[in-house]
């Protein structure tokens, strides 16, 4: 019989409502034209954080969306959080380990040393905490 630890529950039930969060964001963002072509082009990527980055330096325009995408993910992380008891930085954690994993070949994201690498058909480099 597998034993669960109150932690080990509360991240099994992040990792599944986390879809919710991921599936979200990324779709709403990427009806816009302007995150699309940033991430394209590799200016953006996902973070192990959980929330946009910058790959390279950005113009004020890209930098005012990443913004609003970050802010809109740290509301929905927050709620999220708050219905299964974990912390804000716990589901980020798990929703950037999700995000980066459903990059796809030529999108850039985070390694968790904070090296920018460009997703091939391989796995992405993740944080061995990663569900």
């Amino acid at each position: 019989m597998i034993k669960y630890t109150k932690k080990s529950r509360a991240l099994a039930l992040i990792g599944g409502l986390v879809l919710t969060a991921v599936v979200a964001a990324p779709v709403m963002a990427q009806r816009d034209p302007a995150y699309a072509a940033a991430r394209a082009a590799g200016k953006i990527g996902e973070k192990p954080d959980g929330y946009l980055g910058f790959v390279t330096a950005p113009s004020p325009a890209i930098k005012a969306l990443v913004e609003d995408i970050n802010i809109k993910r740290k509301a929905a992380y927050t709620r999220k959080a708050q219905e299964t008891n974990s912390t804000v930085e716990q589901f980020a954690f798990t929703s950037g380990c999700n995000l980066i994993m459903r990059t796809v070949p030529g999108e850039k994201y985070q390694t968790p040393s904070g090296t920018w690498n460009t997703r091939d058909s391989s796995d992405p480099v993740r944080d061995s905490r990663c569900p």
